[in-house]
């Protein structure tokens, strides 16, 4: 059981890495254009909504403190606690894919969706373009990691009210747990790199 435990933790972590790689390319494409058309990138951040923004950075960090408690849970032998702190991070998932939702349907509205519909009234649009290209591409394959989390953590669910988790078996949920934190780690990089460009400087 010890060698299967450490074999998936390594098997977790070699991904983690691949993912980290993954969006590495991303974060960097996104500071080397940025730092190329820097007032466009403003311009273009301040049409996204800090709010909402904002909202969603609390939502995800509470989520880390129920997956952690629903790890612990685990690993105390808690069923209810385990089963109720995987349901409230799956609710708090689905409250930041539902914001999300509204972000991009104001973006559909304000047609800032990159393509031939794409206007925006601020000077330079076509770099202005290539920022809300960025930004739906990060934020959505952010959102995507997301459903998948809360696929997973559904199925979790599922098999702990079943009681196949004890405290000498639950490295499914630590696992999980540890996904969970990157995808929260990755959006507190995104939101300050997207809201917050020169917020604060006019």
């Amino acid at each position: 059981m010890e060698q299967q435990r450490e074999a998936a933790w390594l098997g977790m972590w070699v991904f983690l890495v691949t993912e980290i790689m993954f969006f590495g390319g991303m974060f960097t494409a996104y500071i080397a254009y940025r730092a190329a058309y820097p007032n466009a990138f403003a311009e273009g951040s301040h049409h996204l909504n800090i709010v909402l923004g904002g909202i969603n950075t609390a939502v995800l960090i509470g989520s880390s403190l129920t997956m952690a408690l629903a790890v612990y849970g685990s690993q105390v032998g808690h069923r209810k606690m385990l089963i109720g702190f995987l349901m409230f991070t799956i609710l708090l998932g689905l409250v930041f894919l539902v914001i999300k939702g509204f972000e991009y349907h104001h973006k559909y509205e304000e047609h800032l969706i990159p393509g031939h519909s794409f206007s925006f009234s601020g000077p330079r649009p076509q770099n202005a373009q290539l920022f809300f290209s960025l930004y739906f591409a990060m934020t959505g394959m952010h959102a995507l990691h997301m459903i998948i989390g809360i696929g997973i953590l559904t199925v979790l669910v599922v098999q702990a009210t079943r009681g196949r988790f004890t405290p000498e078996y639950h490295s499914p949920i630590e696992l999980t747990g540890l996904y969970w934190h990157f995808v929260d780690i990755i959006w507190i990089f995104l939101f300050p790199l997207l809201y917050l460009i020169d917020r604060y400087t006019r």
